[in-house]
């Protein structure tokens, strides 16, 4: 199977601006292809995952990948698949993201050695002189067709600042520069980005003449509907491990559906097609064993966090909803109590007082009611740190604080409640 069928295959392909071109150029070695990131935070995350994995891909083929960091559009904002105006972040702030997020990206791909290069369009961008680029450049362009692109068409009933209609023309001009300097046929983004992306395409050809090449990738969905961005179910999926640690972001990709299981494997994982539907096949038959989640979570984790981080997040799932609390670490529970990654209660009695099992409950929402919480216990459904909670004139105290911080609550089965002393 060629390049460009298995990234049909895999779903990958969502808009080629000409397929037979785009064939072509997948099939030559060594040819060069672009992918952008935005400094607007200062890591990326799991909707930027699907661009880098993609990348990826493309270069174990063959391909050479020019990874640009837009530290001069980053000051501009992108109005794409955005309904509102953004707020313009501090050049200062937008500077350190960009060195940030290059440091991650070295992670995946090799600048050094020139296996792969790096640009930040801010180096060309500082000295252009704006009465030149609205001359060369902005002539280039027709305001007509500029609001027929989606990415503008979709803000003109909330309305659209000049700054950010104006990103297009940037961002192509990015295109124009990358394939002058380096011959780069070919830039690829999400489906969000396809209206910059021809912008770009039809620049180069304007210019230089040249057809040059463009391809999409589908938006990625999560659980709620909604695409991978910066925010997911309102908890953040960052690929910094200070911001989402690898525990938290092991179990977002165990704990996917089964349809959506087999989905990521092919958009995140290097398993061959063959080896996906040996692992779709043992859902379908063995749902239970979780294969699939069990392949996507080590896949993914691996490849962001190294394999001795997968085994620790691993482990520390094991232990956790294994009933083993009691082995888990103080490095352990950093993890768990990861303060981006997840929502906690971080309430509790002051370390000196006591409070009854039952008020406990009803404090810190495990319980809706002082009666719900005397059934919860009598019914033997609590279990605090690991231990059974079946007396309800049971106390708790500031000795139940694990590493003098934590308290970790299991309701049911399955329903887990995780604690912070706010005075710790």
């Amino acid at each position: 199977m060629n390049l460009f069928a298995e990234l049909k295959e895999r779903g990958l392909i969502c808009q080629v601006s000409n397929e037979n071109g785009v064939k072509e150029l997948l099939n030559k070695k060594s040819a060069y292809f672009y992918v952008g990131f935005d400094p607007s935070a200062e890591s990326l995350h799991i909707g930027n995952l699907f661009v880098i994995v993609t990348a990826k891909r493309l270069e174990k083929a063959g391909l050479k990948p020019i990874i640009l960091v837009g530290g001069a559009t980053g000051l501009i904002g992108d109005p794409s698949g955005k309904n509102q105006e953004r707020i313009l972040p501090l050049k200062e702030i937008i500077g350190q993201n960009t060195e940030f997020i290059k440091k991650q990206l070295e992670k995946f791909f090799d600048f050094k050695k020139g296996a792969a290069i790096f640009v930040n369009n801010q180096d060309w961008f500082k000295d252009i002189y704006f009465i030149d680029f609205i001359r060369d450049i902005g002539k280039k362009f027709n305001v007509n067709e500029m609001l027929a692109k989606e990415s503008v068409k979709n803000r003109l009933k909330t309305g659209v600042s000049f700054t950010e209609f104006s990103y297009m023309l940037i961002q192509a001009y990015d295109f124009l520069n990358i394939y002058k300097k380096h011959g780069c046929e070919l830039q690829i983004g999400g489906s969000d980005q396809w209206g910059n992306i021809t912008a770009g395409i039809d620049l180069v050809r304007k210019i230089e003449g040249k057809e040059i090449f463009g391809m999409t990738l589908p938006l990625v969905e999560g659980p709620s509907g909604k695409k991978f961005g910066k925010s997911e179910e309102g908890v953040a999926l960052w690929l910094d491990e200070k911001l989402t640690s690898p525990y938290h972001f092991y179990q977002f990709w165990f704990n996917v559906g089964d349809d959506d299981a087999v989905k990521y494997l092919k958009y995140y994982s290097f398993l061959s097609l063959g080896e996906i539907k040996t692992l779709e096949d043992s859902l379908k038959k063995e749902p239970e064993k979780r294969e699939a989640q069990k392949a996507l979570a080590r896949n993914v984790t691996a490849f962001v966090h190294g394999e001795e981080a997968f085994e620790k997040a691993r482990k520390i799932s094991e232990d956790l909803f294994g009933s083993k609390i009691k082995n888990l670490t103080k490095e352990d529970m950093a993890q768990i109590f990861n303060d981006s990654s997840m929502k906690r209660i971080e309430s509790f009695p002051p370390t000196g007082g006591n409070l009854n099992i039952v008020d406990f409950l009803v404090l810190t929402g495990v319980a809706s009611s002082k009666r719900q919480g005397r059934e919860d216990v009598q019914n033997n459904t609590i279990e605090l740190n690991g231990k059974k909670i079946n007396d309800v004139n049971c106390v708790i105290g500031g000795n139940e604080l694990l590493f003098g911080k934590y308290i970790i609550i299991k309701h049911g089965k399955k329903d887990y409640h995780f604690l912070k002393s706010s005075g710790k």
